[in-house]
């Protein structure tokens, strides 16, 4: 995905199963197995990545990369363990500056 904007961009959405259904349906977790980010104009720039939970009151959203470094023309595996994401979590991210990174997420889903 291309970070057109600076502002929050969603990048994954855990889906949400439809619990009315008969039989129920099963709940999915997703594993993030990697976040890459590239950067393309020949400028240095940085990330933020956060989470937003589904299922937390009061404030659910909590960083994952705070103004993290991605050098000109670089590439960032974000990721060194995998991370698990429950039904109705959102990946967001910012870019410092808009139209420089691209982001690439690797996930599997489990229901």
């Amino acid at each position: 995905m291309d970070l057109t904007t600076t502002n929050a961009t969603q990048i994954y959405k855990v889906p949400i199963t439809d619990d009315t259904s008969v039989p129920p349906t099963a709940s999915t977790t997703a594993l993030v197995k990697s976040i890459l980010v590239s950067e393309d104009s020949n400028n240095a720039d940085t990330i933020t990545v956060t989470i937003t939970r589904d299922n937390v009151s009061g404030d659910p959203e909590f960083s994952v990369f705070k103004d993290k470094a991605v050098g000109a023309k670089g590439t960032v595996e974000l990721l060194t363990q995998p991370l698990v994401l429950q039904e109705g979590d959102e990946v967001k991210a910012t870019a410092g500056t808009a139209n420089r990174l691209h982001v690439l997420l690797s996930v599997m889903e489990i229901t």
